[in-house]
């Protein structure tokens, strides 16, 4: 099993990142996918959740209306499109499958001017 994040980088306040994660060695199309997130001196947290056909996704609260999942089954991968970014949402960003122990290695998201 492999998960690979990619997309990561420093933007500004107010900016925009497209992370995206590409995946193998499981049958993608059939499990729900998530972002979570982990900060610098806190624990890791459920960003965004994506269902196995990508008809249903729930958001933290903190980015509902910023952040949008979305997942490719033909491509075996999952976006998070992040737009209005906050210094807050500074982050080491990981993809993970629902149910599965696998993380991947991660994507560094910094936010400030």
């Amino acid at each position: 099993v492999q998960l690979v994040e990619s997309g990561g980088g420093l933007v500004q306040p107010g900016g925009s990142l497209r992370l995206s994660c590409a995946t193998s060695g499981f049958t993608f199309s059939i499990y729900d996918m998530s972002w979570y997130r982990q900060a610098p001196g806190k624990e890791r947290e459920l960003v965004a959740r994506i269902s196995s056909n990508g008809g249903g996704t729930d958001y933290a609260d903190s980015v509902k209306g910023r952040f949008a999942i979305s997942r490719d089954n033909a491509k075996n991968t999952v976006a998070l499109q992040m737009n209005s970014l906050k210094p807050e949402d500074t982050a080491v960003y990981y993809c993970k499958a629902r149910g599965t122990p696998f993380w991947g290695q991660g994507t560094q998201v910094t936010v400030s001017s």
